[in-house]
Order: structure tokens, then sequence, then C-alpha cells
């Protein structure tokens, strides 16, 4: 896990640039395309499911269009207001872990459930689909969406800020851990309950969560006090020293972020400030600038 850890850090020094920003507002937004599409023409989405039998005929655009497939069949009051949750909690992750790591846990989540049709495409016989269409409720349904992205997207959350607390129903005060426990819960019981499709799509979909997890050993790699445990130890090691900032590479630079070291050699996009209720002169990249938590000597 540790390699992992090193290979992730490599991986967003020399790709970080690329990464989306706010990859949760395009997230929504292919929702409202596929709600519209549902909408006006709900025969339309099953040419856009994920089918491996279809994608092997040529049919690849499917690799891509099942991202259409909203979470829910049909929109309404509360499905707007799950997903301006889920952009929320979405927003507060990318803020948190950086714009690199944030779309590296969507994009393996969607790897992971590609995978996974294949593998039951193969094992079961070669289906000939597994969407289904109900011509007199007009509802279009699939195994493979991203449902459950969506929910390892707040079990992160959970698992990354378990005293925040959200308002239930708009006035019941309630942590987001005991609602990550229900989710989890909810999990075990489709997992439990459902055919052999359910389960596969499951753990494919929430795979990216467990290793994440288990490399970062219950996710306190990312917590604010880990963060500053690591930030103030490698201070006191550059105060020691008396050195100026360095690359990974051993090149000095004018500068480097105190939480994740990334420096202006990373990329050309990268602004820094410093934070002025820290105490002393600690800079920062412009992903970790307003989630770090203040340096204060007692």
């Amino acid at each position: 896990m540790i390699k992992l850890m090193k290979f992730l850090n490599n991986m967003e020094r020399k790709y970080g640039r690329y990464a989306i920003r706010n990859l949760s507002a395009y997230i929504i937004a292919l929702y409202i395309v596929g709600y519209i599409i549902s909408l006006f023409s709900p025969n339309l989405m099953s040419t856009l499911a994920l089918e491996p039998g279809y994608i092997m005929r040529g049919q690849i655009w499917r690799l891509l269009t099942w991202l259409l497939v909203p979470p829910t069949s049909r929109p309404d009051l509360f499905t707007i207001i799950m997903l301006f949750f889920y952009y929320s909690v979405g927003n507060s992750l990318e803020n948190q872990w950086g714009t690199f790591r944030y779309n590296v846990y969507i994009f393996s989540g969607v790897i992971f459930t590609v995978i996974a049709s294949f593998i039951l495409h193969f094992a079961m016989g070669q289906p000939q689909h597994f969407w289904s269409y109900n011509l007199f409720a007009g509802v279009f349904s699939t195994p493979f969406s991203t449902y459950y992205i969506n929910m390892s997207i707040f079990l992160a959350f959970a698992a990354s800020f378990p005293n925040a607390e959200v308002l239930l129903y708009f006035f019941i005060p309630v942590k987001i851990k005991w609602l990550g426990v229900l989710y989890g819960a909810m999990l075990m019981y489709q997992f439990i309950q459902g055919s052999i499709v359910t389960k596969v799509v499951i753990v494919a979909s929430l795979l990216n969560f467990i290793l994440f997890f288990l490399q970062s050993r219950n996710v306190r790699a990312y917590s604010p006090k880990e963060q500053k445990r690591r930030h103030d130890f490698r201070k006191a090691v550059q105060r020691a020293q008396g050195e100026r900032p360095k690359s990974s590479d051993g090149r000095i630079t004018r500068h480097k972020c105190a939480v994740c070291g990334r420096t202006e050699l990373d990329g050309d996009h990268l602004e820094f400030r410093f934070c002025s209720k820290c105490d002393g002169n600690y800079e920062y990249c412009q992903d970790h600038l307003f989630t770090h938590e203040h340096v204060h000597h007692h």
C-alpha cells in the first residue's frame, strides 16, 4: 500500500496539471443530459447503456455514454436535492485531497465498473443485454450506472469528515459518520439480497473506496491532523537544516506547498500563497490554501 501512495504521488507530480477541476459539476451536467434524453426519447437510453456484447460488435461509444444514465429513473425534488448534496460532497473531497486524487478516485470507479461488465458478460454465457425497459411505466433501468459510484463518494466523505454535521430533513442535525454507517448497512443489505449482477456491480463500483480506505489506513493520511503533523515535521527539519524549499529531485525552488510538497516545477498552472492565519511563513498551493489546518505555535 505504501508503494501505491508513492505511485500516486509520482503520478500527481507528472500529470496533475491535466486533472479536471470541479469534476463534480461535469458529473451533474451529464446527469442533466441523461434526464433530458430519458424524458423526451426514453428508447434512446438503450443505445447508451453499458453493454459489452454491443461494444464488441463495434458500438464503442457505450464505453462512455453509460455515464449519461442517471442514478434514478425519474427526476423529482428529492433527486435535485441529492444531486446538490453530492455536488457539495464531491467539491469538499476535491478541496481536501486535491484535484488529481479526486479525479483518480472517480475514474477508477468508472474503470472498475466497465471491467466488471465484461467479466459478467463472459461469465454469464454472453447474455443479450443487461438493461430493461418498462413500456407501460416508461422507465429504463440498467445495473450499470453511477449510482454506486455516488455512494462511494459519500462513503469517502464520511470517512474523511466523520464529525461534520448535515441537517436531515433540513432541521435534524446528524453527524455524517452515522449516515455513512446507514449507507454501509444499505449497501450490505443490497449486496446480500441482490443477484450476482448486483453483487458484482456493487463491489466494482466501491472498489475505489476499498482501495482508498486500505492504502490510507482508515484515511488518516488525508485527515487535517495527519496533514498538520507531517507539515510540522517537514518544516522543523527544514528550519534545522537551514534549507531552502526543494523539489522531489533535489532542485532548489522558490515555492513549495507545505501540504502536498508540489513546487512551481510541477506545473505552470500552480499558484502559491502564504497563509496570514498561520504562525510563520507557511506557503500553500491553490488546492490546499483554503483547506489546510492553520499552524499555531504554543
